[in-house]
């Protein structure tokens, strides 16, 4: 008990900083590039970089290679510590496209899981689409209650500006060229693991991601 309190109080003391305030209220919808905060939230390269390695001693975030551009990396929020806080969630878009570049695993499960769980219109699209769902997406959906069976990838298309963009694709996302609105979440491609379990983990960050911080 002593210890756990004692951790709540090394967060809320790294909160307590309205610039890394601000970068977790950033995190908490979208991963970013350091560049990306740097930009969006006017701090210069030294004074992010102190402020990052803060929320990482604490477990508030993580720093990670891009599975795209491998020059690149993101910074995500790690939501467990947040979670313990009580922290106030997002409120959810009325409409949502999630995107991948081949739109038949990440982005046809964030769709399914949306809908189940927020109850508003999602959809989903690829850079370039292939050709089926990928069958062990459909199982993985399936062994959460998501019927996946009769969907099928497309490409993206315009306008995409009535919708809230979600790339769920490092590589789509450094392909695009985002508009500052989208979020942008960093997971791993399932159909290159080749293995089942890879595809109930992209269901179970989807899901933290979903529940934990949108409402």
């Amino acid at each position: 008990m002593e210890a756990d309190r004692a951790k709540r109080s090394r967060v809320h003391a790294a909160l307590s900083d309205a610039s890394r305030l601000a970068i977790v209220d950033e995190l908490s919808l979208s991963d970013r590039a350091p560049s990306e905060l740097a930009a969006r939230l006017g701090l210069a390269g030294n004074l992010l970089a102190h402020h990052l390695d803060v929320l990482e001693q604490v477990g508030l975030i993580v720093r990670f290679e891009s599975s795209g551009d491998r020059r690149r990396r993101y910074v995500r929020l790690d939501r467990q510590p947040l979670h313990a806080l009580g922290l106030p969630i997002a409120s959810a878009p009325s409409s949502v496209l999630f995107v991948c570049t081949h739109n038949s695993a990440r982005s046809q499960l964030a769709s399914a899981l949306w809908k189940e769980r927020i109850g508003t219109p999602a959809s989903s699209a690829g850079t370039h689409p292939a050709d089926r769902v990928h069958p062990d997406a459909v199982a993985a959906g399936a062994r959460l209650g998501l019927d996946l069976s009769h969907a099928a990838p497309s490409l993206i298309a315009g306008p995409l500006h009535t919708v809230q963009v979600v790339t769920v694709c490092d590589r789509a996302y450094e392909e695009l060229d985002p508009d500052p609105s989208w979020w942008h979440w960093s997971l791993p491609d399932p159909v290159e693991a080749d293995d089942p379990r890879a595809f109930d983990a992209v269901l179970a960050d989807l899901d933290s991601r979903i529940s934990t911080h949108i409402t």
